[in-house]
Protein backbone atom coordinates (compact mmCIF):
# COMPACT_ATOMS: atom_id res chain seq x y z
CA UNK A 1 0.00 0.00 0.00
CA UNK A 2 1.29 3.35 -0.76
CA UNK A 3 1.76 6.51 1.69
CA UNK A 4 -1.31 8.47 2.00
CA UNK A 5 -1.04 12.26 2.52
CA UNK A 6 -3.55 14.71 3.07
CA UNK A 7 -3.88 18.09 0.94
CA UNK A 8 -1.39 20.82 1.71
CA UNK A 9 -2.21 24.05 -0.26
CA UNK A 10 1.58 24.94 -0.58
CA UNK A 11 1.10 22.45 -4.19
CA UNK A 12 -1.56 23.92 -5.55
CA UNK A 13 -1.25 26.18 -8.73
CA UNK A 14 -3.28 29.11 -9.28
CA UNK A 15 -2.86 29.49 -12.87
CA UNK A 16 -3.76 25.23 -13.25
CA UNK A 17 -6.40 26.65 -16.64
CA UNK A 18 -3.28 27.68 -18.63
CA UNK A 19 -1.23 24.44 -17.77
CA UNK A 20 -1.40 21.33 -20.46
CA UNK A 21 -1.70 17.83 -18.69
CA UNK A 22 -0.08 15.29 -17.98
CA UNK A 23 2.73 18.24 -16.55
CA UNK A 24 5.60 17.33 -14.09
CA UNK A 25 5.63 19.98 -11.41
CA UNK A 26 8.53 21.19 -9.10
CA UNK A 27 8.73 23.05 -5.62
CA UNK A 28 12.38 24.58 -5.30
CA UNK A 29 11.31 25.05 -1.39
CA UNK A 30 10.60 21.56 -1.02
CA UNK A 31 13.96 20.49 -2.66
CA UNK A 32 15.58 22.67 -0.68
CA UNK A 33 13.89 21.37 2.39
CA UNK A 34 15.06 17.86 1.06
CA UNK A 35 18.67 18.71 0.74
CA UNK A 36 18.72 20.63 3.75
CA UNK A 37 17.75 17.71 5.74
CA UNK A 38 19.90 15.19 4.16
CA UNK A 39 22.81 17.55 5.27
CA UNK A 40 22.01 17.74 8.35
CA UNK A 41 21.53 13.70 8.54
CA UNK A 42 25.31 13.21 7.12
CA UNK A 43 26.28 15.88 10.06
CA UNK A 44 26.17 18.98 7.59
CA UNK A 45 29.11 17.38 6.14
CA UNK A 46 28.29 17.73 2.13
CA UNK A 47 31.46 15.69 1.35
CA UNK A 48 29.86 12.44 2.56
CA UNK A 49 27.01 12.53 -0.25
CA UNK A 50 27.71 11.28 -3.45
CA UNK A 51 24.22 12.24 -4.97
CA UNK A 52 22.84 9.96 -8.35
CA UNK A 53 21.44 12.30 -10.55
CA UNK A 54 19.11 9.85 -12.40
CA UNK A 55 16.40 11.82 -9.77
CA UNK A 56 17.14 14.58 -10.21
CA UNK A 57 17.86 15.34 -14.25
CA UNK A 58 17.68 18.81 -14.39
CA UNK A 59 20.53 21.02 -14.54
CA UNK A 60 18.75 23.64 -12.29
CA UNK A 61 18.31 20.65 -9.70
CA UNK A 62 22.35 19.51 -9.96
CA UNK A 63 22.99 23.42 -9.28
CA UNK A 64 21.12 23.49 -6.26
CA UNK A 65 23.27 20.61 -5.14
CA UNK A 66 26.00 22.13 -5.45
CA UNK A 67 25.31 25.43 -4.35
CA UNK A 68 24.90 23.70 -1.19
CA UNK A 69 28.37 22.54 -1.13
CA UNK A 70 27.90 18.98 -2.95
CA UNK A 71 30.46 18.19 -5.61
CA UNK A 72 30.50 14.61 -5.90
CA UNK A 73 28.00 12.59 -7.92
CA UNK A 74 26.86 9.43 -9.07
CA UNK A 75 25.25 8.98 -12.98
CA UNK A 76 24.04 6.46 -15.01
CA UNK A 77 24.21 7.92 -17.97
CA UNK A 78 26.60 9.36 -20.82
CA UNK A 79 23.82 12.44 -20.67
CA UNK A 80 23.93 12.53 -16.77
CA UNK A 81 27.44 12.19 -16.80
CA UNK A 82 28.01 15.25 -19.62
CA UNK A 83 25.32 17.06 -17.35
CA UNK A 84 26.90 17.02 -14.33
CA UNK A 85 30.10 17.86 -16.05
CA UNK A 86 28.63 21.20 -17.12
CA UNK A 87 26.99 21.99 -14.17
CA UNK A 88 30.10 22.67 -12.35
CA UNK A 89 30.76 19.30 -10.54
CA UNK A 90 34.00 18.03 -9.39
CA UNK A 91 33.72 14.44 -9.13
CA UNK A 92 31.48 12.42 -11.45
CA UNK A 93 31.29 8.34 -10.81
CA UNK A 94 29.07 6.75 -14.33
CA UNK A 95 27.68 4.00 -11.81
CA UNK A 96 26.86 1.83 -14.90
CA UNK A 97 28.84 -0.52 -16.90
CA UNK A 98 29.98 1.09 -20.36
CA UNK A 99 31.48 -0.70 -22.81
CA UNK A 100 32.64 -0.24 -26.65
CA UNK A 101 31.26 3.12 -27.75
CA UNK A 102 29.70 4.26 -24.59
CA UNK A 103 33.25 3.68 -23.29
CA UNK A 104 34.55 5.75 -25.72
CA UNK A 105 32.17 8.61 -25.18
CA UNK A 106 32.98 8.54 -21.27
CA UNK A 107 36.29 9.19 -22.47
CA UNK A 108 36.05 12.17 -24.35
CA UNK A 109 33.51 13.75 -21.62
CA UNK A 110 36.72 12.84 -18.82
CA UNK A 111 39.22 14.72 -21.97
CA UNK A 112 36.50 17.89 -22.34
CA UNK A 113 36.66 18.82 -18.81
CA UNK A 114 40.12 17.41 -17.00
CA UNK A 115 39.09 19.44 -14.14
CA UNK A 116 36.51 16.82 -13.22
CA UNK A 117 37.62 13.84 -11.50
CA UNK A 118 35.42 11.26 -13.58
CA UNK A 119 35.13 7.69 -12.76
CA UNK A 120 33.53 4.33 -14.14
CA UNK A 121 32.83 0.80 -12.45
CA UNK A 122 34.98 -2.55 -13.15
CA UNK A 123 33.36 -5.74 -12.54
CA UNK A 124 36.34 -7.82 -14.70
CA UNK A 125 39.70 -7.02 -16.60
CA UNK A 126 38.12 -6.38 -19.95
CA UNK A 127 36.29 -3.56 -18.61
CA UNK A 128 39.75 -2.64 -16.77
CA UNK A 129 41.76 -2.58 -20.07
CA UNK A 130 39.37 -0.72 -22.32
CA UNK A 131 40.23 2.31 -20.26
CA UNK A 132 44.16 1.82 -20.19
CA UNK A 133 45.18 5.34 -21.02
CA UNK A 134 42.68 7.25 -20.04
CA UNK A 135 42.30 9.78 -17.69
CA UNK A 136 39.36 8.20 -15.50
CA UNK A 137 39.18 6.53 -11.97
CA UNK A 138 37.73 3.11 -11.32
CA UNK A 139 35.52 1.96 -8.80
CA UNK A 140 35.06 -1.61 -8.31
CA UNK A 141 31.43 -2.65 -8.48
CA UNK A 142 30.64 -4.95 -5.71
CA UNK A 143 27.56 -7.14 -6.22
CA UNK A 144 25.72 -7.61 -2.58
CA UNK A 145 23.04 -9.86 -3.73
CA UNK A 146 21.33 -7.83 -6.05
CA UNK A 147 22.36 -10.24 -8.65
CA UNK A 148 22.20 -6.34 -11.47
CA UNK A 149 25.79 -6.04 -11.70
CA UNK A 150 29.18 -6.31 -10.39
CA UNK A 151 31.63 -8.88 -8.44
CA UNK A 152 30.15 -11.12 -6.34
CA UNK A 153 31.12 -10.47 -2.95
CA UNK A 154 32.07 -13.44 -1.70
CA UNK A 155 34.66 -13.77 -4.54
CA UNK A 156 37.15 -11.76 -2.01
CA UNK A 157 40.51 -13.36 -4.46
CA UNK A 158 38.93 -11.63 -7.14
CA UNK A 159 38.15 -8.45 -6.09
CA UNK A 160 41.96 -8.16 -4.75
CA UNK A 161 43.06 -9.12 -8.08
CA UNK A 162 40.84 -6.87 -9.87
CA UNK A 163 41.95 -4.01 -7.81
CA UNK A 164 45.72 -5.06 -8.60
CA UNK A 165 45.12 -4.94 -12.47
CA UNK A 166 43.72 -1.29 -12.29
CA UNK A 167 47.26 -0.49 -10.76
CA UNK A 168 48.97 -2.50 -13.78
CA UNK A 169 47.21 -0.32 -16.51
CA UNK A 170 48.53 2.36 -14.64
CA UNK A 171 44.90 3.56 -13.75
CA UNK A 172 43.79 5.03 -10.46
CA UNK A 173 42.13 2.46 -7.83
CA UNK A 174 39.11 4.56 -6.05
CA UNK A 175 37.76 2.70 -3.97
CA UNK A 176 34.49 -0.41 -3.80
CA UNK A 177 30.84 0.83 -5.52
CA UNK A 178 28.32 -1.55 -3.15
CA UNK A 179 24.28 -0.70 -4.44
CA UNK A 180 22.26 -2.59 -1.86
CA UNK A 181 18.79 -2.03 -3.49
CA UNK A 182 17.69 -4.87 -3.32
CA UNK A 183 17.11 -4.64 0.21
CA UNK A 184 14.04 -2.33 -0.32
CA UNK A 185 11.15 -4.24 -0.17
CA UNK A 186 11.92 -5.22 3.53
CA UNK A 187 10.19 -4.03 6.79
CA UNK A 188 12.59 -1.53 8.57
CA UNK A 189 14.25 -3.33 10.64
CA UNK A 190 14.53 -6.05 8.82
CA UNK A 191 16.52 -4.17 6.04
CA UNK A 192 18.69 -2.96 8.60
CA UNK A 193 19.88 -6.21 10.01
CA UNK A 194 20.34 -7.60 6.65
CA UNK A 195 22.17 -3.98 5.24
CA UNK A 196 24.07 -4.12 8.10
CA UNK A 197 25.22 -8.45 7.25
CA UNK A 198 26.13 -6.90 4.10
CA UNK A 199 28.59 -3.79 5.19
CA UNK A 200 30.39 -6.31 7.86
CA UNK A 201 31.36 -8.30 4.80
CA UNK A 202 32.25 -5.35 2.93
CA UNK A 203 34.99 -4.16 5.31
CA UNK A 204 36.33 -7.78 5.24
CA UNK A 205 36.94 -7.01 1.57
CA UNK A 206 38.56 -3.66 2.28
CA UNK A 207 40.48 -5.26 4.86
CA UNK A 208 42.12 -8.06 2.49
CA UNK A 209 42.45 -5.11 -0.32
CA UNK A 210 44.38 -3.07 2.18
CA UNK A 211 46.48 -6.23 3.47
CA UNK A 212 47.08 -7.24 -0.41
CA UNK A 213 49.05 -3.34 -0.49
CA UNK A 214 46.31 -1.10 -1.96
CA UNK A 215 44.84 1.50 -0.13
CA UNK A 216 41.37 2.01 -0.52
CA UNK A 217 40.37 5.55 -1.31
CA UNK A 218 36.17 5.35 -1.02
CA UNK A 219 33.79 3.31 -0.57
CA UNK A 220 29.93 4.18 -1.92
CA UNK A 221 27.08 2.51 -0.35
CA UNK A 222 23.14 3.31 0.02
CA UNK A 223 20.71 4.35 -2.10
CA UNK A 224 17.41 5.89 -0.37
CA UNK A 225 16.13 2.88 0.61
CA UNK A 226 19.10 1.80 2.77
CA UNK A 227 20.35 5.28 3.44
CA UNK A 228 19.19 5.19 7.20
CA UNK A 229 20.79 1.82 7.48
CA UNK A 230 24.40 3.17 6.53
CA UNK A 231 23.53 5.95 8.88
CA UNK A 232 23.41 3.70 11.42
CA UNK A 233 26.31 1.52 10.86
CA UNK A 234 28.95 2.35 13.32
CA UNK A 235 31.55 0.26 11.12
CA UNK A 236 32.03 3.19 8.60
CA UNK A 237 33.11 5.77 11.18
CA UNK A 238 37.05 6.88 11.99
CA UNK A 239 38.21 4.57 8.89
CA UNK A 240 40.60 5.61 6.76
CA UNK A 241 38.59 5.76 3.80
CA UNK A 242 35.58 7.89 3.02
CA UNK A 243 32.41 6.57 3.08
CA UNK A 244 29.35 7.91 0.98
CA UNK A 245 26.25 7.35 0.66
CA UNK A 246 24.25 7.74 -2.60
CA UNK A 247 20.28 8.37 -2.28
CA UNK A 248 18.96 10.13 -5.34
CA UNK A 249 15.07 9.61 -4.71
CA UNK A 250 15.25 11.90 -1.27
CA UNK A 251 16.13 14.98 -3.44
CA UNK A 252 12.04 14.89 -4.96
CA UNK A 253 10.96 11.70 -2.53
CA UNK A 254 7.90 9.25 -4.19
CA UNK A 255 5.63 7.92 -2.30
CA UNK A 256 7.46 4.55 -2.19
CA UNK A 257 10.48 6.20 -0.34
CA UNK A 258 8.31 8.12 1.98
CA UNK A 259 7.32 4.67 3.21
CA UNK A 260 10.66 3.17 3.64
CA UNK A 261 12.25 6.45 5.16
CA UNK A 262 11.19 7.25 8.88
CA UNK A 263 9.28 10.18 9.56
CA UNK A 264 11.70 12.02 11.80
CA UNK A 265 13.88 12.59 8.54
CA UNK A 266 10.89 15.52 8.02
CA UNK A 267 10.97 14.77 3.67
CA UNK A 268 8.51 15.82 1.83
CA UNK A 269 7.12 15.41 -1.83
CA UNK A 270 9.08 18.13 -4.14
CA UNK A 271 8.22 16.54 -7.49
CA UNK A 272 3.98 15.80 -8.69
CA UNK A 273 2.96 14.85 -12.06
CA UNK A 274 -0.44 18.02 -12.86
CA UNK A 275 -3.32 15.85 -14.19
CA UNK A 276 -6.52 16.56 -14.99
CA UNK A 277 -9.66 13.96 -14.78
CA UNK A 278 -11.19 13.48 -18.94
CA UNK A 279 -13.44 10.61 -18.44
CA UNK A 280 -15.87 8.33 -15.95
CA UNK A 281 -16.60 5.62 -18.13
CA UNK A 282 -19.09 3.39 -15.74
CA UNK A 283 -20.09 4.69 -11.95
CA UNK A 284 -17.44 3.95 -9.93
CA UNK A 285 -14.44 4.49 -12.42
CA UNK A 286 -12.70 7.80 -13.23
CA UNK A 287 -9.98 8.31 -15.94
CA UNK A 288 -7.29 11.03 -16.24
CA UNK A 289 -4.92 11.76 -18.48
CA UNK A 290 -1.62 10.41 -16.66
CA UNK A 291 -1.05 6.92 -18.11
CA UNK A 292 2.33 5.30 -18.45
CA UNK A 293 4.09 7.37 -20.64
CA UNK A 294 3.50 10.39 -17.68
CA UNK A 295 3.96 7.93 -14.54
CA UNK A 296 6.14 5.29 -14.36
CA UNK A 297 4.74 1.85 -14.08
CA UNK A 298 7.88 0.10 -13.28
CA UNK A 299 7.77 -0.03 -10.13
CA UNK A 300 4.06 -2.13 -9.74
CA UNK A 301 0.63 -0.68 -9.79
CA UNK A 302 -1.04 2.07 -8.24
CA UNK A 303 1.77 4.24 -9.89
CA UNK A 304 0.95 6.88 -7.59
CA UNK A 305 -1.24 8.40 -5.00
CA UNK A 306 -3.77 11.15 -5.40
CA UNK A 307 -3.02 13.53 -2.91
CA UNK A 308 -6.06 14.86 -0.77
CA UNK A 309 -7.65 12.15 -2.29
CA UNK A 310 -8.11 8.89 -0.12
CA UNK A 311 -10.92 8.02 -1.50
CA UNK A 312 -9.51 7.43 -5.06
CA UNK A 313 -7.25 4.09 -5.86
CA UNK A 314 -5.21 4.15 -9.52
CA UNK A 315 -5.54 1.04 -11.43
CA UNK A 316 -3.61 -0.53 -14.35
CA UNK A 317 -2.44 2.13 -16.85
CA UNK A 318 -2.25 2.33 -20.12
CA UNK A 319 -0.24 4.60 -22.75
CA UNK A 320 -1.98 8.08 -22.02
CA UNK A 321 -5.05 6.35 -19.71
CA UNK A 322 -4.78 6.28 -15.84
CA UNK A 323 -7.82 4.63 -14.89
CA UNK A 324 -8.97 5.29 -10.78
CA UNK A 325 -11.22 3.11 -8.68
CA UNK A 326 -13.67 5.39 -6.51
CA UNK A 327 -14.70 4.59 -3.31
CA UNK A 328 -18.05 3.67 -2.68
CA UNK A 329 -20.24 6.22 -1.19
CA UNK A 330 -17.90 9.17 -2.15
CA UNK A 331 -18.29 12.18 -4.66
CA UNK A 332 -15.30 11.50 -7.46
CA UNK A 333 -13.77 14.27 -9.11
CA UNK A 334 -15.46 15.99 -11.60
CA UNK A 335 -14.53 15.77 -15.58
CA UNK A 336 -12.09 18.58 -16.12
CA UNK A 337 -11.03 18.81 -12.54
CA UNK A 338 -6.98 18.91 -11.70
CA UNK A 339 -5.54 16.42 -9.18
CA UNK A 340 -2.38 16.39 -8.02
CA UNK A 341 -0.15 12.88 -8.58
CA UNK A 342 2.62 11.78 -6.08
CA UNK A 343 4.52 8.82 -8.39
CA UNK A 344 5.62 5.72 -6.41
CA UNK A 345 8.86 5.93 -8.61
CA UNK A 346 9.79 9.76 -9.23
CA UNK A 347 13.39 9.04 -11.48
CA UNK A 348 11.30 7.12 -14.37
CA UNK A 349 8.62 9.73 -13.88
CA UNK A 350 10.81 12.67 -14.41
CA UNK A 351 12.40 10.95 -17.55
CA UNK A 352 9.21 11.17 -18.97
CA UNK A 353 8.92 15.01 -19.36
CA UNK A 354 10.62 17.18 -21.69
CA UNK A 355 10.08 20.60 -19.25
CA UNK A 356 9.11 20.87 -15.56
CA UNK A 357 7.40 23.80 -13.97
CA UNK A 358 9.10 25.51 -11.55
CA UNK A 359 5.97 26.49 -8.32
CA UNK A 360 6.62 28.77 -5.73
CA UNK A 361 3.72 30.13 -3.51
CA UNK A 362 1.03 29.00 -5.92
CA UNK A 363 2.74 30.91 -8.86
CA UNK A 364 4.75 29.06 -12.08
CA UNK A 365 8.03 30.68 -11.48
CA UNK A 366 9.76 29.14 -14.36
CA UNK A 367 9.72 26.55 -16.65
CA UNK A 368 12.86 24.53 -16.73
CA UNK A 369 14.31 21.88 -19.60
CA UNK A 370 14.83 18.19 -18.30
CA UNK A 371 18.73 18.46 -19.27
CA UNK A 372 19.40 14.92 -18.62
CA UNK A 373 16.63 13.03 -19.96
CA UNK A 374 17.28 9.73 -21.92
CA UNK A 375 19.94 9.61 -23.83
CA UNK A 376 22.52 11.74 -25.91
CA UNK A 377 22.29 11.23 -29.26
CA UNK A 378 23.47 6.94 -30.54
CA UNK A 379 26.89 8.06 -32.86
CA UNK A 380 29.99 9.33 -31.65
CA UNK A 381 30.58 12.44 -33.09
CA UNK A 382 33.17 11.01 -35.75
CA UNK A 383 30.42 8.82 -36.92
CA UNK A 384 27.54 11.36 -37.04
CA UNK A 385 29.79 13.47 -39.46
CA UNK A 386 28.78 10.72 -42.37
CA UNK A 387 25.34 10.77 -41.32
CA UNK A 388 22.28 13.02 -41.72
CA UNK A 389 19.85 13.37 -38.88
CA UNK A 390 16.48 14.50 -40.08
CA UNK A 391 13.81 16.46 -37.84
Amino acid sequence: MLIELPWDECYSISSVEDVLTPALVLYPEIIASNLERTLQLLGGDPNRWRVHIKTAKLSYTVRMLIERGIQNFKSATTLELLTACECGAQDVLLAYPAMGANARRVREIAEQFPEVRVSVLAENKEQVRQWRGSPVGVFLDVNPGMNRTGIEQTDTAGIVALAHAIHLEALEFRGLHYYDGQLGGLEERERTVAAHAGYDHLLELVAEIERSGKAVLEVITAGTPTFPCSLSYAGFHKRAFMHRVSPGVAVYCDAASLAQLPKEYGYRPAALVLTRVVSQPVSGILTCDAGHKAISADAGVPTCAVLGHPELTPLSPSEEHLPMAVNAGTASPRIGEALYLLPRHVCPTVNNFDCALLVRDGQIESMEQVSARGHEAPLLRTANQAVRVSK
